[in-house]
């Protein structure tokens, strides 16, 4: 960090001109905070290392943002990955990466942070370190370089990174964000310099809660795997645990979300209305690691909505969640919001509600949201058939995805589409092509409506995940999963309506290597990155032989990382970390899984004891204390078969002679 601030805007402004989308650079959007250069501030560069139109919208980078320009004491700018033209001519002319408020050269920041939510942005994450002129090792930064930084979900395995940050935040930044920058501004003296050495703030960071040091944890290997990862004196902690904000509502972020100059991606008011998911599903590290479910209060989302559509000026919202559908009495908030938005005089307001379960999706719901219809609805049912959906524990039937189907195209709909993922744990090619019969059934069910309805299958590969029950599931080969993609394509190919769209099965390969890796794939990192390696996430730039030329020349198997099965008692490289689950839960979780038991959502059942809520003293919070209407995730179902189970409905006398008879007396079986 230099005690003289500066801009490169002089030389970076005649660039623009010659590159794609120069509105990119220039920072200007609505509800941007420009706050004053001061030294003496602990200052936040918060980067996203993809294109500016990817890493916009990204809600966390934009809550922490605003949290910390809200501190007197702090400030932040917000930096993107430039795309490959300009790289090339800020290379040539020794522009550094700079924030889009000031364009200040990122090394003049205390703090260059990134989110990391995608495994193939991580040569991203370098090349932006790399461009801010800060060396890409932590171990060969200068005493004023600033500090490198990481939060997101890929974090939870950070190992394949730890040669590259100084510091990794676990779990919701809100809360410790601040914390972190408290104890920067100990060391901050009022010209921007430090006072202290960088070992020393990095020990007192250590003691934080949520925030991991890399450099200050020693790792040892037995042949393919680990044997140990230990703190190196008994003053770091052995175990870091996540952070979990307890109360939604005390955070109401972004309060200002930005409105951008130029087209982005999602581009539309986002409104948290909560966080965390109990549906279990086991491929989903998402689901797992923001345990528990914390709600927003309805009204604070109503006023979110108004507050951002007035300042904006956007006429569609989108509720974000991992399941939207599953919101306390989300009908009835998206009634209000559609109401309220023409009583403005503003239209109809579009309400999307993106990762729509089905079993929690009716026609109630569609008739609102047809309203204002854009687009097509997503539905993710992820498996084929009823088998495979028990192993993955998405436990929603094929009548549930048919009625959900039949309530969109019945209130207008066009176009649906569904989401899967291949290469599952035991998927036989049964499982796959059922597949494409739910996508025939679907469009079938679309006729009856319209004639030109069409179904979109989108198929993804399988890649476990750190903190899931699949964590110890050896991934299918590329080859395997392009040989599925083959069959749908064959089983597909002559339905009119069904689209059949798939995810690279090679980028998979990449993502399972990074996913589940140590930290001897820093140098593989390192050499993909040098070789031109950049972009990765992108068709265009994504090169496998790159990843698989580093992995040889550096003495690794793709086998011991991608496709081989972990054992029990196998030191996984995330073994130092915790998520709040318990890792003998998991494990049963993953013999449940083969074994084909599903487990019903625990908002409505006995605690499993995963640890989220007991191990953090927290509970799920929610506005309702019964099931969604219809069942969910398994409640009111005989998971042996997926039928539903029948509720015998008695009187309230009869319900107090029942009080003290066995449960299973009440149901009908």
């Amino acid at each position: 960090m230099s005690s003289v601030v500066s801009t490169v805007w002089p030389r970076l402004e005649p660039l623009l001109p010659r590159v794609q989308k120069p509105a990119r650079y220039i920072g200007c959007e609505d509800g941007a905070r420009s706050k004053p250069v001061d030294p003496s501030l602990v200052s936040w560069c918060f980067t996203y290392p993809d294109t500016y139109e990817v890493g916009l919208p990204n809600q966390g980078l934009q809550i922490l943002y605003e949290i910390v320009n809200e501190r007197p004491d702090a400030r932040a700018d917000r930096a993107y990955a430039p795309w490959t033209d300009l790289e090339e001519l800020m290379r040539s002319q020794g522009i550094p990466l700079f924030s889009v408020e000031h364009h200040t050269p990122a090394n003049e920041f205390d703090v260059l942070a990134f989110n990391v939510s995608a495994e193939l942005t991580y040569t991203n994450l370098l090349n932006c370190v790399d461009l801010a002129g800060i060396p890409v090792r932590s171990a060969d930064r200068a005493e004023q370089d600033a500090l490198v930084m990481a939060g997101g979900h890929c974090t939870y395995n950070p190992e394949p990174l730890a040669d590259f940050l100084d510091a990794i935040v676990l779990g919701d930044g809100e809360e410790v964000v601040g914390e972190i920058t408290a104890v920067l501004a100990r060391f901050k003296r009022p010209d921007g310099s430090r006072d202290g050495s960088r070992r020393e703030i990095l020990r007192a960071l250590a003691r934080i809660e949520s925030v991991y040091i890399p450099s200050l944890y020693t790792v040892h290997y037995d042949g393919p795997v680990v044997a140990s990862i230990d703190p190196i004196d008994d003053q770091i902690p052995p175990l870091i645990a996540k952070r979990t904000i307890a109360d939604l509502a005390e955070w109401p972020y972004p309060k200002q979300q930005l409105a951008p100059l130029t087209e982005v991606v999602h581009d539309r008011l986002n409104v948290e209305v909560f966080r965390g998911c109990t549906r279990g599903c086991r491929f989903c590290q998402a689901g797992m690691i923001t345990r528990p479910v914390r709600e927003r209060p309805a009204d604070q989302v109503r006023t979110m909505v108004a507050d951002g559509l007035r300042r904006t000026g956007y006429d569609e919202v989108t509720l974000t969640s991992l399941s939207t559908a599953d919101f306390s009495n989300v009908e009835d908030v998206v009634t209000d919001l559609m109401d309220d938005g023409e009583q403005a005089g503003c239209g109809p307001l579009s309400v999307s509600l993106p990762s729509l379960r089905v079993d929690a999706f009716g026609v109630g719901i569609a008739a609102q949201l047809q309203r204002a219809k854009r687009g097509g609805l997503t539905f993710a049912p992820e498996a084929g058939t009823w088998r495979m959906r028990r192993i993955i524990n998405k436990l929603i039937r094929e009548e549930d995805l048919y009625e959900a189907v039949d309530a969109a195209f019945s209130q207008g709909w066009k176009r649906v589409k569904l989401y899967f993922l291949i290469g599952l744990p035991s998927e036989t090619d049964e499982d796959t092509l059922g597949i494409a019969e739910l996508a025939r059934n679907c469009v079938a069910i679309g006729k009856r409506h319209n004639n030109r309805a069409g179904v979109t299958a989108s198929i993804g590969g399988f890649v476990p995940k750190p903190f899931t029950p699949f964590q110890w599931f050896g991934q299918n080969t590329s080859e395997e999963l392009q040989r599925k993609i083959n069959l749908l394509r064959d089983a597909t190919n002559k339905t009119r309506g069904v689209q059949l769209k798939w995810h690279d099965p090679k980028a998979s390969l990449v993502e399972g290597i990074a996913s589940r890796g140590d930290r001897r794939l820093g140098p593989v990192l390192e050499q993909v990155w040098r070789n031109g390696g950049v972009f990765q996430e992108w068709s265009e730039h994504f090169d496998l032989r790159l990843w698989l030329d580093a992995m040889d020349d550096h003495g690794l198997r793709v086998e011991d990382y991608v496709y081989r099965h972990r054992t029990e008692h196998e030191v996984l490289p995330w073994d130092h970390l915790w998520a709040g689950l318990h890792k003998d839960f998991l494990w049963q979780d993953w013999q449940d899984a083969l074994e084909e038991v599903g487990l019903e959502d625990c908002r409505w059942t006995p605690c499993y004891d995963c640890g989220a809520c007991t191990g953090y003293g927290v509970e799920h919070v929610v506005a309702s204390a019964t099931p969604p209407a219809g069942g969910s995730q398994g409640t009111g179902q005989d998971l042996g078969t997926g039928a539903a189970v029948p509720v015998l409905l008695i009187s309230k006398s009869d319900a107090l002679v029942a009080a003290s008879a066995p449960v299973e007396s009440m149901v009908s079986r």
